[in-house]
């Protein structure tokens, strides 16, 4: 044990500078909260850049380094068609969704997705215990948040899980533990001001990092053009064709689905709450760009290479896990400093997601019962920090024993909140008529289109998340139309 760390001191070091980082930032961020407004999103007067960089870090998970780094290798190239798809969603959500949401947002003081929904469908800008607080439509969707957000703590873990595993040579219940008292510390304590200031510095770890993991992977494989040679092996020629390793249009609905977080999920969508100004969304427009084009297009064909490294591979989940410990692959220094770049990665969408559900939990599920006026603001504060601890808590032990692999669990989720919130954000910026029973009745369509179509196995001709978005739509756009109810948009999205 004692060889073992005098051999990686860089990745003990490393840890170590980034713990202090992870408690400087937790203190800073606790001088920030101590309003629920500043806990939940920063005060509402953050900058661009950062922002940005903390909007691509979010994103850029495990399930960039580890669960969609390794597909490759099942999918073949066509599998490149998801980077294209995530660079062009974050764009479009910058540029016709981050704008107008930042105004609402501010204009009726919403903190969460439930209350962005109230405010755009209900004109409400409550958030005590009165009646219109605890409208169906804020409950509902207060509901689908938290279980969306669970199923992607559980697909995180499980890749912080595999990694820490391997590095630390240690069980994957006793890795599983180490990630969740990493995250939980910071993320408690600081809320979104240390969320945001410590994804900035994840984020910069994540593109050298995935500019380390490109370069060694291709040098090892024989360089950048070795990928030739696949083509002409008969046992890896699927890879280079649209349709070998999935059908294309089963491909594409993952891609659309794992992309379509990017203007529905709230972990991204909240940061266009805490911008300070329409500067401040054009600058971080530019940033979020940037990061994610960079480290998406160094980590997804590195499952490509991997045919000329690895062979007899079964979870794909473990192909960047295995190489990176591999002293072939990668020096001893890079190994730990990709090590240090992926818990970074895995931290930055933990802290996130455990802050977008346990506000969303609290604000939207628990509050609006509580008595009127009986709950000081100090103690909605020790609630959301209570429910960070017992949602990090609960999805740690569902990762113990995980229903499926890190893609298929994040994509399940973005599907269902495509579903079930797409419709009402982009038609609800952008179009007068809507209610909230059409976002009730649109939700309930699409969840229930989704679940059949998974259940009838159609999945393997079509991604269910096309007919159940097409359904989930048409339903909205068709309860709207038979209702009389038409929202002044020129009044909601005036800054005031």
């Amino acid at each position: 044990m004692t060889q073992w760390m005098a051999d990686h001191w860089l990745a003990w070091s490393l840890l170590g500078l980034y713990t202090l980082v992870l408690l400087y930032n937790a203190v800073a961020g606790l001088r920030a909260s101590s309003t629920v407004q500043g806990f939940y999103v920063g005060g509402r007067g953050m900058s661009g850049p950062l922002i940005g960089l903390s909007f691509f870090a979010t994103f850029a998970s495990t399930n960039s380094y580890i669960g969609h780094a390794g597909k490759g290798y099942a999918y073949g190239l066509a599998w490149m068609t998801m980077p294209v798809m995530l660079i062009l969603f974050t764009y479009l959500s910058w540029r016709f969704i981050g704008p107008k949401t930042r105004v609402l947002a501010k204009n009726f003081d919403a903190l969460t997705l439930p209350d962005f929904l109230a405010a755009r469908f209900l004109g409400d800008r409550s958030h005590g215990a009165a009646a219109s607080t605890r409208a169906p439509l804020r409950i509902v969707a207060a509901m689908v948040v938290v279980l969306c957000s669970l199923l992607y703590l559980v697909a995180i873990f499980k890749g912080a899980g595999h990694l820490f595993e391997r590095f630390f040579q240690v069980p994957y219940e006793v890795a599983i533990g180490l990630a969740l008292v990493i995250v939980v510390l910071y993320t408690s304590i600081g809320g979104f001001v240390s969320v945001v200031r410590t994804d900035a510095i994840q984020g910069l770890m994540m593109i050298v990092g995935a500019l380390l993991i490109f370069f060694f992977v291709t040098r090892a494989a024989g360089g950048v053009s070795a990928i030739g040679a696949l083509a002409e092996q008969p046992q890896t020629a699927f890879l280079f064709d649209l349709n070998g390793g999935i059908p294309f249009v089963v491909l594409l609905g993952v891609a659309l689905s794992g992309s379509l977080k990017l203007i529905v999920d709230p972990r991204q969508t909240s940061r266009f709450y805490a911008l300070k100004d329409d500067q401040a969304v054009r600058s971080g427009m530019w940033v979020a760009l940037a990061g994610l084009t960079i480290v998406q297009f160094c980590l997804y064909p590195i499952g490509v290479y991997a045919h000329l490294l690895l062979t007899g591979v079964t979870d794909t989940d473990l192909i960047i896990p295995t190489l990176v410990n591999d002293s072939t692959v990668f020096p001893l220094w890079a190994g730990d400093f990709l090590f240090v770049a992926i818990v970074a990665a895995a931290m930055s969408s933990m802290d996130s997601v455990l802050l977008v559900a346990a506000s969303t939990g609290f604000r939207n599920l628990i509050l609006p019962f509580v008595p009127s006026g009986q709950m000081a603001a100090r103690r909605q504060l020790v609630w959301t920090r209570s429910l960070v601890l017992l949602l990090s808590a609960l999805s740690a032990f569902l990762a113990l024993d995980p229903p499926g692999d890190i893609l298929q669990i994040t994509i399940f989720s973005g599907s269902l909140y495509a579903v079930c919130f797409l419709p009402a954000v982009v038609l609800g910026l952008y179009w007068s008529k809507g209610s909230g029973l059409a976002v009730l009745i649109s939700m309930a369509a699409g969840v229930a289109m989704l679940l059949v179509w998974l259940s009838l196995g159609y999945g393997v001709f079509l991604h269910e998340v096309f007919p159940a978005l097409a359904v989930s739509t048409l339903v909205y756009v068709f309860v709207a139309l038979m209702q009389e109810q038409r929202a002044d948009l020129s009044v909601l999205f005036e800054e005031r």
